[in-house]
Formats: C-alpha cells, structure tokens, sequence
C-alpha cells in the first residue's frame, strides 16, 4: 500500500471545452510546477464541442491533488477525474520498423502474432508492425522484437476510459432539419 510519499504514475482524465489555447494552458499548469507530463493524449468525444485529455504524470498523493485542484481552477476544463486507482480500460499504440532480414523474417511475424500485432508495411528491408495494448504488453513486444534490430519507434500517448456506468450516459437528439417546401420556387410555407 502507497504511503501518499512515493512517487507513482497517475492516469488523469480531464474533460476541456474543444476551444484554442487550452491544451497550452493545462500543459502550462503542468510545467510552470515543475511537474513533467510523462504521455499525453487529446481527442474529441461525443460531443464536438468537448475534448477528453488523457495526461499520465509522476507525483506523490500530494503533488496530485495539488495538480488536480489547480486543474479545476482552469475555466475551459469541465471535468478532472484520477482513474489512477479506479476500475478502468488504458492503451496505447505503439508502431515499430524492425530490420527484416531473410533469418528473421518468421521470428518476427511469428512474436507479432503472438502480441496480436499487425504488419502494416513491408519492404524488402524492414516491416513495420502496429501493437495496442497496456504499457505492460508493450514493452514485452519491444523487447522481444529488439534483438532483430529496431529501426524506429514511435508510441502514443495513453488513453483510458472509466468501467462501467462512471457517468450517467446522454441520449443524443436527432438533428431536427427545417421542413423544405415541395416546390423549390416556393419561398415561404403556406402551413
């Protein structure tokens, strides 16, 4: 059990009015306390006007709620909400260029299968492989891929989501469209 002192990742989702400058103004809040953002994910949800940030920081129960009160402050962020120690879903992409060579061609194919991973691009010397997962099934990929010789990785950030019914979930309306005349010369509705 975590005494509030050690330092640990924490998964922090914040809801954000989808609007210019914000991801600049929580990114700031971040650095202007000395704290460094380890992954950092940002899309769109549902709602076009809404995005949802998912930010993967190091601190200690302290330093989190501190973050979080000051992510509260912010006038565009909606919701914040620690899924570090909730019940929750968390992955992250990962593509990986890996030397092809003739000896290793099945080796590769046969881990990529192993980690559900797909072969994306081929070429006569290298293939690149695309893998989603925990960072955990991640990193077991890479490291069994690495003896073949990696070329280049890139990841993304992590993005996560609360299990089951965390918020109560919204119907959407359907658009209402405004009723068009039959006749297309008819500028009014006589109705």
């Amino acid at each position: 059990m975590q005494n509030g002192q050690e330092p640990r990742k924490h998964t922090i989702s914040v809801l954000v009015e989808n609007k210019f400058g914000v991801l600049s103004r929580v990114a700031g809040l971040f650095s202007a306390r000395g704290y460094n953002i380890e992954s950092l994910s940002v899309g769109e949800t549902l709602d076009a006007a809404v995005s949802r940030m998912t930010i993967v920081v190091r601190g200690d129960e302290f330093v989190i709620e501190q973050v979080m009160k000051q992510l509260h402050k912010l006038i565009d962020v909606i919701k914040v909400t620690d899924l570090t120690d909730d019940s929750h879903v968390e992955r992250e992409l990962v593509l990986i260029r890996v030397n092809a060579e003739p000896q290793h061609r099945a080796e590769i194919l046969r881990v990529a299968d192993i980690f559900r991973a797909k072969v994306v691009d081929v070429t006569g010397m290298s293939f690149v492989l695309e893998a989603t997962g925990d960072e955990g099934k991640l990193e077991a990929l890479i490291e069994l891929i690495r003896p073949m010789g990696i070329q280049e990785l890139v990841r993304t950030g992590k993005v996560a989501i609360a299990r089951g019914p965390k918020t109560k979930a919204r119907k959407t309306e359907p658009v209402k469209r405004p009723r068009v005349p039959e006749d297309p010369r008819v500028v009014g509705f006589a109705d």
